[in-house]
């Protein structure tokens, strides 16, 4: 093969693998479990 075509080939494999290995970072998230809408009674002792 010539080497302007082998040339051609080895440009157009690193544009190919430039634009596959695009790696975007990846966003990372926190789920916070959220707070209860109402307190729970506390014992205050026996029928007060």
């Amino acid at each position: 093969m010539s080497k302007s075509i082998k040339s051609l080939l080895a440009v157009g494999l690193v544009a190919f693998v430039a634009a596959c290995a695009d790696t975007a970072p990846v966003e990372e998230y926190v789920v916070v479990d959220p707070e209860p809408i109402s307190v729970e009674p506390t014992y205050t002792g026996k029928y007060k």
